[in-house]
């Protein structure tokens, strides 16, 4: 009888390698596309408004949402924040789209729909120092 704890010739052999991790998945509520966790936003529901969740700390169900307007506006028409946090009725996403205005930089990307507040028709923003004036100067010779 063998003993216990020692590995005989047919029994397997632990691989001498480890494997390498891989990456956690998630799914887009907007684009339904899974791409790794850490290219992701996670997003929760506060008071009934979703807010985003950078760190992914917050307590709650949570959806993953990729960091394009595109997407956003997507999840919005499909309905997916409600349905991906199991909320019932419709819920606002005011502080989520001026998160992702503010993080991609798009004009007008507060809401869907909706222009951005102090800028004029072209999306330049009426103050001086913007991003946007910057840029301009910059590229001037």
């Amino acid at each position: 009888m063998p003993r216990r704890g020692k590995l005989t010739s047919g029994m397997a052999i632990r691989s001498p390698r480890p494997t390498p991790p891989t990456p956690v998945v998630r799914t887009c509520v907007g684009c339904r596309a899974r791409t790794a966790k850490s290219d992701l936003l996670r997003v929760v529901s506060r008071d009934g408004e979703i807010v985003p969740d950078p760190q992914a700390r917050l307590p709650g169900r949570g959806a993953y949402l990729h960091l394009s307007q595109k997407c956003f506006e997507q999840a919005g028409r499909r309905r997916a924040f409600a349905r991906a946090l199991r909320l019932p009725g419709p819920v606002a996403t005011g502080a989520l789209g001026e998160y992702l205005a503010q993080r991609c930089g798009e004009p007008g990307a507060g809401l869907p729909g909706s222009a951005s507040r102090g800028s004029d028709e072209n999306g330049i923003a009426g103050k001086a120092g913007s991003d946007r004036d910057e840029r301009l100067m910059r590229t001037r010779r």
